[in-house]
């Protein structure tokens, strides 16, 4: 199974320092990936309600700094050699469709084919509204429209694209990505629709906030979903997003124990639990305000825990 982190983009930790650092040692450390969350800017007022916390409100402060992803992206595949580096999620609306595609052919070229899309569809309509981004009622839509454009422009060569929420002309796109046809389109999310995105364009999912009961039930229904469109739910890269708190307990949003959280041992039968259900890849992330324990709580993760899956 591999294991990667996310190095932290937003929140209190996000100084670049850190996020540098936090890279060379993932990859001395022989983790196999980096991600990146996305968020471009905090308005001052939030009411749209954040679907992965028991109230509802957003966990990050709204003065806590904020690296945007897609440049980040650059700096680290700069100073790593070996890692995987993607996002989860990148939400796909708020970005021109041909600018990020030709930037992440242009990425997947300087790191050799290392990118990774994640991709999701955003529920922040505040942030939507800062960004003049298509419109929030409409972002399921405008995220397939642009996966759509983001494979033509990564497979490269001429590309046009005519449809309901963006037209262009046929433009030359060259280089076209290192991956073939594309890099990697991981489709994050647990509703419905977001199963559905996965079944019909992604290569494959990142879930996150489920509980262990949860996950078989929806591993159930995007097979199902895979099985319409022709597919197989074993040819999809399943990948898991937890946050990591060894040592302490944190309920979930059935306030129970929230998966990579607790004891070595009850992290390590989380990350068995998702091995055994056909899981790829596990993506932990450090949620708290200490670099110092940030860093022991990823050694301990990886000297006592990934030995052992």
């Amino acid at each position: 199974m591999e294991v990667g982190i996310d190095v932290g983009i937003y929140g209190a930790l996000a100084i670049p320092e850190n996020v540098i650092n936090l890279a060379k040692f993932v990859e001395e450390r022989n983790y196999s990936s980096i991600w990146l969350a996305d968020h471009v800017v905090f308005p001052v007022k939030i009411k749209s309600r954040y679907p992965y916390s028991l109230d509802g409100s957003f966990p990050a402060p709204d003065t806590d700094p904020i690296l945007e992803p897609i440049a980040a992206m650059g700096v680290l595949t700069g100073v790593t050699k070996n890692l995987k580096i993607g996002t989860a999620v990148l939400v796909m609306p708020y970005r021109n469709p041909v600018l990020l595609g030709r930037m992440l052919a242009t990425y997947d070229a300087f790191s050799n084919g290392r990118m990774v899309l994640g991709v999701g569809s955003g529920w922040m309509e505040e942030e939507f509204k800062a960004l003049k981004t298509a419109e929030f009622a409409v972002r399921g839509t405008v995220t397939d429209e642009y996966i759509d454009i983001f494979k033509k422009v990564s497979a490269g060569g001429t590309v046009f694209h005519h449809g309901e929420h963006y037209c262009f002309d046929p433009v030359h796109c060259y280089p076209e990505s290192v991956q073939r046809p594309h890099p990697p389109i991981l489709i994050g999310g647990v509703s419905n629709r977001a199963l559905r995105r996965v079944a019909e364009k992604g290569d494959g999912w990142i879930s996150v906030s489920l509980n262990s009961r949860d996950i078989p039930l929806r591993l159930e229904k995007l097979s199902q979903l895979c099985e319409k469109n022709g597919r197989s739910l074993g040819d999809l890269w399943l990948c898991h997003k937890l946050f990591i708190s060894i040592g302490q307990e944190q309920p979930d949003l059935q306030g129970e124990r929230k998966m990579g959280t607790g004891s070595v041992q009850d992290i390590t039968d989380d990350m068995k639990r998702l091995r055994d259900h056909g899981y790829r890849s596990i993506i932990f992330r450090y949620p708290e305000f200490s670099i110092v324990e940030q860093n022991r709580q990823f050694d301990i993760l990886a000297d006592k825990i990934m030995p052992k899956i």
